[in-house]
């Protein structure tokens, strides 16, 4: 559901008539020019959608005659349209206004050019219509990197978190995380505004990261590239030593790198957390550490067997 006078405030859209609808049901954040349905043509209206009219609309609207003009707009209205934006300043007939508040449909109106306000309102319904999740996790930003750190509680996330902060990196959130899929292949995670920049150290309590660290040390929200599992050390677990094969975990139909870090007394997370993110970076732009070994070693070898076979 769309809230219509929070739509209203966030496009800077001002009301030529009101509604007594206060929430819309849209799925998706697509919109519709009506040009077509206005001149007669009904076949495929996407009625379910906001109905967006710009300066073609608008003109063959004026061109009408006043009968005609009622009788396209009556059937316009027969629909159940949740809303109807006016782009470019232009100033609805009264028969528009009469025949939207007899269907209790809201009229908007705004200067901006048509195309523009349709793509700033897509993007505003894809962040209000993402879908969501929350999280026990803690969230920083690593190098540019948004690390999604997740694991059982008291394993250590929030001192990971605290010694990357330390080293100069950013916190998003701490202890709960707000997940959104924005798009087929991107995550944001931010905190709840109540819990914001706030962080519990088990023996010492509640501190809060902006005051003591800066405004730098914070974000309000990251895009999460990776996350990273911190478990505590099993003896009899096979832990991944050369990072040949990628694993992934899967977030709201999104799939992310995931690595599974161990826990044990002298290993600095912080710094293991680090090359986690640097070497993210590099894979990301073609470089792979344990690739290019491999490859080294196969050469090795075949150089040892192609000398064997001379001699």
């Amino acid at each position: 559901m769309v809230d219509a006078d929070k739509f209203a405030k966030a496009l800077d859209l001002s009301e030529l008539s009101p509604s007594s609808i206060k929430e819309w049901n849209i799925e998706s954040a697509e919109f519709n020019r009506p040009g077509i349905e206005i001149a007669g043509y009904y076949e495929h209206f996407a009625y379910d959608r906001p109905q967006v009219l710009g300066n073609v609309e608008m003109t063959y609207i004026d061109s009408l005659t006043s009968e005609e003009r009622e009788n396209a707009l009556r059937r316009f209205f027969s629909y159940p349209i949740p809303c109807v934006i006016i782009c470019r300043g232009y100033v609805p007939p009264d028969e528009f206004l009469q025949l939207a508040r007899e269907s209790n449909v809201a009229v908007y109106g705004t200067r901006k050019a048509t195309t523009k306000f349709i793509v700033e309102a897509i993007l505003y319904l894809n962040n209000v219509l993402a879908p969501r999740a929350t999280m026990h996790a803690v969230l920083v930003d690593v190098y540019g990197v948004g690390v999604l750190i997740t694991g059982e509680s008291g394993v250590g996330k929030s001192e990971s978190a605290l010694e990357l902060v330390t080293r100069g990196h950013q916190l998003v959130a701490d202890d709960v995380v707000d997940i959104k899929r924005v798009s087929d292949n991107r995550l944001i995670g931010e905190s709840p505004p109540t819990v914001r920049h706030f962080m519990e150290i088990r023996g010492i309590g509640i501190i809060d990261i902006r005051q003591m660290f800066g405004v730098g040390s914070v974000l309000t929200n990251k895009a999460i590239d990776m996350q990273i599992h911190l478990e505590n050390w099993k003896e009899n677990k096979e832990y991944d030593r050369l990072g040949l094969e990628e694993e992934y975990t899967n977030i709201l139909g999104v799939k992310i790198p995931h690595l599974v870090i161990p826990v044990r007394p002298g290993r600095n997370l912080g710094i293991i957390i680090e090359v986690a993110a640097r070497n993210f970076s590099l894979k990301k732009i073609g470089y792979s550490a344990a690739k290019e070994l491999d490859k080294r070693l196969n050469e090795m070898m075949m150089n040892s067997q192609k000398k064997q076979s001379e001699d």
